[in-house]
């Protein structure tokens, strides 16, 4: 169903230069607040991450996609390539689910960081450069102006129900975080990968809501993605405008909200072209109670309080493609 004014649009300009304790974006937080109570999903404009680093990453993710599949596969976790030593980070071939995608980890993690690497999911990324030299440039420069977008982002949503701003700092500390850049490639689909039980529409991507405390996403103007309506249960396209990119809170962010903010069901129509979308979904770090009483709730946790390492495993089990020991 379009209805252009059921995702909110919301201009970032005065938080990104003043911050969220500023007086001056006190009016941008209640937006946001409102579009996180009402839908769980909002776009964002002048949200300081430039159009150019935007154009290169979108091109890193087409050069890796048009790749023969024989040169994607040696890219993959140890299910799809056996002399893969990785289980978590890495490429997923579309036989698992009718998609591609390829998962990329926080670039300041190296092989020197044992304590780290040693844990599980804490993978270093691939070597890309033999697919171009500018790859690794390109994901460093996005990846860190979409976590300080995240960063923004939550410490808005923290001055919502609490002044305890610090927060932020606190729960995200790179690289102990799970964040995840993902290039998706939906190939033209000819057959659905499910076909919805509540409206009997083919599906390119199953009904679902995501894990993190938000997702940050671009997406080509193909579309295709669809929000579910909390009250009516109708679902709703997410609009394409360049230079917005599309916020969702996720299941991490209800958790540690009590249920304050909840995370919202989505999904893709099936494709009848190709379409690349790449979202970021903002992790905290594996070691983060999602305890409500960081943010001053004082009612009984509805959810059981576990670190988000804990959390993120039980929470994958729901998804096909991580399907492989993890």
């Amino acid at each position: 169903m379009i209805d252009k004014d059921f995702i909110p649009k919301i201009d970032l300009s005065s938080l990104v230069i003043n911050g969220a304790t500023s007086p001056q974006s006190f009016d941008t937080i209640k937006e946001i607040k409102k579009a996180c109570e009402d839908v769980g999903f909002f776009t964002v404009i002048n949200h300081g991450i430039p159009n150019t680093s935007v154009e290169k990453i979108h091109s890193n993710c087409k050069k890796f996609f048009s790749l023969p599949l024989k040169k994607k596969l040696t890219f993959s976790p140890n299910k799809w390539n056996k002399k893969s030593d990785t289980l978590y980070r890495g490429y997923f071939p579309r036989t698992v689910n009718g998609k591609e995608g390829l998962d990329i980890g926080d670039p300041l993690l190296t092989t020197s960081m044992k304590e780290l690497t040693q844990k599980e999911k804490f993978e270093v990324n691939h070597d890309m450069s033999l697919i171009d030299g500018e790859w690794q440039l390109n994901v460093n420069d996005y990846y860190d102006k979409v976590f300080s977008l995240g960063i923004i982002l939550f410490r808005a949503l923290i001055c919502c129900i609490s002044d305890n701003i610090e927060l932020a700092d606190i729960a995200f500390q790179r690289p102990k975080t799970f964040s995840t850049l993902r290039f998706n490639y939906y190939p033209k689909q000819d057959k659905p990968v499910e076909i919805s039980s509540q409206d009997g529409v083919a599906l390119g991507c199953e009904t679902h809501v995501d894990s993190g405390i938000m997702t940050i996403l671009y997406q080509d103007k193909k579309g295709g993605l669809q929000v579910q309506n909390r009250n009516n249960l109708q679902w709703y396209d997410v609009p394409h405008d360049p230079g917005s990119l599309v916020i969702n809170s996720g299941l991490a962010l209800q958790f540690l909200t009590n249920d304050y903010f909840k995370a919202t069901n989505h999904r893709v129509l099936i494709n009848k072209e190709e379409r690349i979308s790449i979202p970021f979904f903002f992790e905290p770090s594996y070691d983060f109670d999602l305890n409500p009483k960081y943010l001053g709730i004082t009612d009984k946790p509805i959810h059981e309080i576990n670190n988000y390492e804990i959390f993120l495993t039980q929470s994958l089990r729901k998804f096909t493609e991580y399907d492989r020991n993890i």
